[in-house]
């Protein structure tokens, strides 16, 4: 008889169900982050079937949000902030205010107390880092004007419920039920801010010169499994120390984490090497967070429901258009920026948690942000469709000379380079150098060190695998393809998708293995080259003609 293992059984059946319901969210061009709410929806308590254990899954769920904080620091960006800090830091505050305001307006409505209303308000107040970024990377709106506005007011946001998450508890004894008198709150603000403090200063001085030191000697053992390794020590080292020495949230100690890892050379690797661990516990969060969902609110208090998506979508949303006209940009900027606030993700879900445990929000409160939460995200791209049509989208982007705008198609005979990262950049030079007319495609995530778009260099700014891009590059009249890329997988969907469109391309795609050889051969190269047998090859004539 088999041993009885919840942990083992809330992991498989996370992940597992996350997995089926991810890739049909997917499927139906939703994102991923709605099936594993519903994932945990199908796990938990108030749905028939298998019940995960909630404890278990709520442990996980805490290394989930220290990792999900990690990767908040790790790609913080004060020059980014800094750039529109003149809109993104007065126009984030002012609609979390009005957002904290229509939340506790509705809040009074169903009896709740202000302590209740203020957390809910303040949940409903932040977007979700990962849909914001999606919508955007899909419109190539990233090295715009109005999507640096929107990553620089997400940038405000962030912030802002980084300092809730180490303020709330304090609050708590002074705003839930057993409230404590107008000294005791201000002595325990003092108090926490003081521990927040003192753990800032510990991080800039000792912090900021011990992680990356410790991180480049890692690096220079030549381990990458101890790299790894030490990537996840820091990040959950600092977190648990923070709470056990300085008594502030993992969330705090997670995000400090990642922003003093973020100043070392080294912070795009360390970022690649734990993203597979740091998405896997992500997932779990969201099917955690799935769990504590009871469905039946949808049918108990549809009129609640429906004042929290209009909060969400409209509410929200009016006073950012509002806010950014206020500030001198055009309706376009505004309607972009409208759109990309009208949902809800991963810092409400947090909020809404750390709400009912402290008995600051009631359940009813946590179910209605993570139906409005569930409901904004499958509403945002209806939104952006709307904005994109009657906003003047394509016109828009001509003013802002985005470098994702689709190239006007090029005569026949063009080379289109997927990756311009250390393999890609070598090959675009010199295929520029050749006076080559070359369509770079490349991810929002990698722009640096792109060439400057002319006559003959044009740029696709999103994930060639998928055909979208394939098409906005015209591979149908290209005449080459290089896949510079070192994800075989990835690749192998890119030349498999680039042979359907034009059968006639040549495609040379780069491997480092024979398995993968093999496989993008199958799938449709004709020519893959292998960096290790590229040098044997050269030691060998370098051998021969010194002889």
């Amino acid at each position: 008889m088999p041993h009885h293992t919840p942990l083992i059984g809330t992991i498989v059946a996370g992940i597992v169900l996350a997995f089926i319901f991810g890739a049909a969210a997917f499927r139906l061009r939703l994102p991923p982050l709605v099936g594993y709410l519903l994932a945990g929806v199908a796990i938990g308590p108030f749905t028939p079937g298998y019940v995960a254990d909630q404890g278990l899954a709520n442990e996980l769920a805490e290394i989930g949000v220290i990792l999900l904080m990690f990767g908040v620091g790790l790609h913080f960006s004060l020059k980014d902030l800094m750039a529109v800090r003149n809109i993104a830091v007065p126009g984030a505050i002012a609609q979390i205010g009005v957002a904290i305001l229509l939340g506790m307006g509705l809040a009074w409505l169903l009896g709740w107390g202000i302590a209740g209303g203020f957390v809910f308000g303040l949940a409903l107040s932040v977007a979700s880092t990962v849909v914001l970024l999606r919508a955007m990377q899909e419109r190539r709106l990233i090295e715009t004007d109005r999507g640096k506005i929107a990553v620089g007011w997400l940038i405000v946001e962030d912030l802002l419920m980084v300092l809730a998450l180490v303020l709330l508890p304090a609050l708590a004894g002074g705003m839930g039920a057993d409230g404590k008198s107008g000294a005791e709150i201000g002595l325990t603000l003092l108090v926490t801010i003081g521990k927040a403090a003192g753990f800032v200063a510990f991080m800039l001085i000792v912090g900021r010169r011990f992680v990356p030191w410790a991180l480049h000697l890692i690096a220079h053992s030549g381990s990458r499994e101890l790299f790894r390794l030490s990537v996840l020590a820091i990040a959950l080292g600092v977190a648990f120390g923070a709470a056990m020495l300085f008594g502030v949230s993992f969330a705090l100690g997670a995000f400090f984490a990642g922003m003093i890892l973020a100043e070392s050379p080294l912070s795009q690797r360390a970022a690649e090497e734990t993203l597979p661990l740091r998405d896997a516990f992500a997932v779990l969060f969201f099917v955690s967070v799935g769990m504590l969902f009871n469905p039946y609110i949808l049918v108990q208090a549809p009129l609640a429901l429906l004042g929290t998506v209009l909060i969400i979508i409209v509410g929200k949303s009016v006073a950012a258009y509002l806010i950014v006209l206020a500030f001198g940009h055009g309706k376009r900027t505004a309607l972009t920026i409208s759109a990309s606030l009208a949902q809800i993700g991963e810092f409400s879900f947090i909020l809404a948690s750390l709400g009912t445990e402290l008995a600051l929000l009631p359940e009813q409160g946590r179910d209605l942000i993570l139906a409005g939460a569930i409901v904004s995200i499958l509403f945002n791209p209806l939104i952006f469709g709307l904005v994109d049509r009657f906003g003047g989208r394509a016109v828009g982007m001509a003013e802002e000379h985005a470098i994702g705008d689709a190239p006007r198609a090029p005569p026949r005979g063009h080379v289109v380079l997927v990756g311009y990262g250390r393999v890609g950049s070598r090959v675009g030079r010199d295929l520029i150098a050749a006076h080559e007319r070359v369509t770079v495609i490349e991810t929002e995530g990698d722009l640096a060190g792109l060439p400057e778009p002319n006559d003959r260099i044009k740029l696709v700014i999103g994930n060639a695998a998928g055909s979208e891009m394939l098409d906005r590059a015209h591979v149908a009249q290209a005449r080459m393809l290089f896949v510079a890329i070192p994800q075989a997988f990835e690749a192998g969907q890119i030349v498999e998708q680039a042979r359907a469109i034009n059968p006639g391309l040549r495609i040379v795609a780069r491997a480092h293995t024979q398995e993968e050889m093999d496989h993008l051969h199958a799938k449709g190269a004709d020519s893959t080259i292998i960096g290790e047998y590229e040098i044997a090859r050269r030691m060998v004539e370098e051998a021969l003609t010194g002889i």
